[in-house]
Order: C-alpha cells, then sequence, then structure tokens
C-alpha cells in the first residue's frame, strides 16, 4: 500500500509540469505585458521596457518555462504583477472560503444523496422513487446560477431567514451550499440507485438472505458497501471540481474565494497569480483522487488483499 501511495505522488510530478506548461503557453498567447499592466497605460515607454527586461518578459518561452519551473522549486512563485504581493499570500488567505464551500456541498451531497438513492433502490416503483426520480432530474438540470438567485429571492429577500452574501457566519454558507450540492446531490443519488440496484441482484445478496440476516445488515454490510466505490469515485472527482467550479457561486454570493480572484487575475492578464492559482487546484485535484483510490482499500477488502499480495 505504501509503495503504491509512493507511486501516485511520484507520478504527480509530470502531471503538475505539464499543467504548468498549459498555463504558460495559454498565458504567452494572451495579448499585454506586465510592466503596462503595473505601471499603467500612461506610463513612460522606456520605463515600462525597462520592466518587461527585468520582469524577463521577453524571454523565450522555454526559458520563461524553466526560470518558473526553477523558482518553484525554491517556494518562489512569483509576486502579482496588480498587487506587487506574493502570490500564494492571496491564495492562502482566500482559500479556505472556497475549501468550507466544497466540503460542506460534498458533505450535504452525500449525506443526502447515497440514503436518497438507497430508498429510492429498495422502494423501485414507488411513489417515494417516483418523486426521488423526479427531484434528480430537475436539480440535475437546473443551471446553478439560476438556482441561486430563485434561493435568494425566496430565502432572504421575501423570507428574511438568511443573509444573501457574504461570509460572515455559518448561515452564510446556507444558500451557497445548497446551491452548489443540489445538481450533484441528484447526480449522486441517481447513481447510488443505479449501483444498488446491481448489488440488490447479485448472488450473494440472494445467499445471505437465505442465512437469515436481517434486512439491515443485508443493506448496509452486502449491498451499500460494494454499492459505494463507483459513488466515492465520483464524490472525489466531484469535489476538486466543486473547488475550481465555484466561481458563480462565489460571484452570486458575493463570496470572496479563490475561484473570483482568479478571474479577476485572469481578466487583468496576471500571470503569476493565474499560474499559482491553478496549479494550486492542480495539486488538490490530485490528491483528491490519491485518497479516494485509499479510500477503495478500507471499503473494499479485495483491493486490500490485491495490495498485501503484490507487496
Amino acid at each position: 500500500m505504501f509503495r503504491y501511495i509512493l507511486k501516485r505522488i511520484l507520478l504527480l510530478i509530470p502531471i503538475i509540469l505539464g499543467v504548468l506548461l498549459v498555463i504558460l503557453f495559454i498565458m504567452e498567447l494572451t495579448p499585454g505585458d506586465p510592466a503596462t499592466i503595473m505601471l499603467g497605460t500612461q506610463a513612460n515607454p522606456a520605463a515600462v521596457q525597462a520592466l518587461n527586461e527585468e520582469l524577463g518578459y521577453y524571454d523565450p518561452f522555454p526559458v520563461k518555462y524553466f526560470n518558473y519551473v526553477k523558482n518553484a522549486l525554491q517556494g518562489d512563485f512569483g509576486h502579482s504583477w496588480q498587487t506587487g504581493k506574493p502570490v500564494f499570500d492571496a491564495i492562502l488567505r482566500r482559500f479556505p472560503v472556497t475549501l468550507k464551500l466544497a466540503f460542506y456541498s460534498v458533505l450535504l451531497c452525500a449525506a443526502v444523496g447515497i440514503p436518497l438513492g438507497v430508498i429510492s433502490a429498495k422502494k423501485q416503483y414507488s411513489v417515494l422513487d417516483m418523486a426521488c426520480t423526479s427531484f434528480a432530474m430537475v436539480f440535475t438540470s437546473m443551471p446553478r446560477f439560476w438556482l441561486g438567485l430563485l434561493l435568494v429571492l425566496l430565502f432572504s429577500v421575501h423570507l428574511g431567514w438568511v443573509p444573501p452574501h457574504g461570509i460572515g457566519t455559518w448561515k452564510h454558507y446556507v444558500l451557497p451550499v445548497v446551491t452548489l450540492a443540489a445538481p450533484t446531490t441528484a447526480r449522486i443519488m441517481r447513481l447510488t440507485r443505479s449501483t444498488m440496484l446491481e448489488t440488490i441482484r447479485q448472488d450473494y445478496v440472494r445467499t445471505a438472505c437465505a442465512k437469515g440476516a436481517s434486512e439491515r445488515r443485508i443493506t448496509v454490510i452486502h449491498e451499500l458497501k460494494n454499492a459505494l466505490l463507483p459513488v466515492i469515485t465520483y464524490l472525489g472527482i466531484e469535489f476538486g471540481m466543486l473547488l475550481s467550479g465555484a466561481i458563480l457561486i462565489e460571484t452570486v454570493f458575493s463570496m470572496q474565494g479563490i475561484s473570483t480572484m482568479m478571474i479577476n487575475a485572469i481578466r487583468m492578464k496576471d500571470t503569476p497569480q493565474v499560474t499559482a492559482s491553478i496549479l494550486f487546484f492542480a495539486v488538490l485535484v490530485c490528491i483528491t483522487n490519491l485518497l479516494v483510490d485509499v479510500m477503495y482499500a478500507v471499503i473494499d477488502p479485495r483491493i486490500r488483499a490485491k495490495y498485501a499480495k503484490a507487496k
């Protein structure tokens, strides 16, 4: 198991280098230069050229790439062209907002989607199953920004139960988390239902029933535990997507997270800030996928036996 984790960590190196190559290449193709951004459009052309030369803007692309990798290995990811401060200061300052938003959303997805999927599968073709399926179809097809606006109008403007924007207290996270989690919860419910239906028809479930095992034990130990592997995979992937895809939600609810900062940096062509932010997200997604694979071994004894045999 340790060898597998070490191998996956080593595989992060080419992935991160490839992501960095794509980011820097795309930013190289966009118009604008750092000196004009930092000094303004009315600055002296000589001063603009001198600052661009100091920042290495006129260096060939391979040189820029090599210099960035070399500085990153030393812990230097550059300074923002807008603020002049280290880029990771802004990332670490804003990241807790985005992390809370994504983490609470995934928890809500799992806490609501998995039980509804199990109930829907156990009560197949019942009224409850039809209601859960209809719920899933509606929220899967509903755009998040539109749902967020509707929730603000209902629960903030008309009812006044929760604040419409900001990040001051836990109440500020209620509407953003529900908005971000609703479509994913619907997909989790549908996925859990389909995997549970496949598991229910397996021979070992019929054997457990023949042995007189209780309905609760059959559902939790024999059915749900085996049906959760695809669900865990999807939750892990979705967590990475929620981290990097909360841009619309942060905009609708005026939450100063890392996603809105990255969008502003892209608009201003703040290459150091954009590059560091996307690299940060890429590393988080890779780590999340690694944790999902490790959870496989925790849930499925067959995978644990495979690791033990390889060792």
